[in-house]
């Protein structure tokens, strides 16, 4: 799907080790910003699941021919209720509108989603501005350890950043 030259395209076998590494260094920015001696996340076991899972789907983001950033959808074609289970612009392409445009790329290629989903953790706030106030998702829930979600498994260093603190986010398609 094409929007304003900004496409996504499945990942390939040989995008695996790129995408792994853009991902971790994307993620990391959030982190160095709010933290001393962070894992690095997702780790590659982690990833590992995510390429294995039959009902993700995995994309390289591109602008025109360069890869930009990747993105995993998980699907319920049942349901129509969708995860954006990963998502992340290369770190040396943030604040060009990608992540937006990217955005708009994804619920173009899933017109049938009645409900998407994702998370991101408590101290992300460009995240957060990002899902609230420019793609229109809605904050349902916050996570905590007075408040855990058996729904949403943490990642290895979850228990490092602040166990089970996270946002989850809905966006209620029309």
């Amino acid at each position: 799907m094409y929007n304003s030259n900004v496409y996504l395209k499945k990942i390939s076998q040989f995008d695996k080790y790129e995408f792994k590494q853009k991902i971790q260094e994307s993620f990391s920015v959030g982190l160095y910003k709010n933290f001393n001696n962070v894992p690095i996340i997702p780790s590659d076991e982690e990833l590992e699941k995510v390429f294995n899972s039959p009902d993700n789907d995995i994309y390289c983001i591109y602008l025109g021919i360069e890869k930009v950033g990747g993105a995993v959808v998980n699907t319920n074609n049942q349901t129509f209720i969708n995860s954006l289970e990963l998502f992340f612009i290369y770190k040396d392409k943030h604040h060009l509108g990608l992540g937006f445009k990217a955005w708009k790329s994804i619920e173009e290629q899933y017109p049938k989603t009645k409900i998407w989903k994702t998370i991101t953790p408590y101290f992300e706030k460009r995240n957060i501005h990002f899902y609230v106030n420019k793609c229109g998702f809605k904050i349902i829930e916050f996570c905590n350890d007075y408040h855990i979600n058996k729904n949403y498994k943490q990642t290895s260093g979850d228990d490092v950043l602040g166990e089970n603190e996270f946002f989850v986010f809905e966006k209620i398609m029309q």
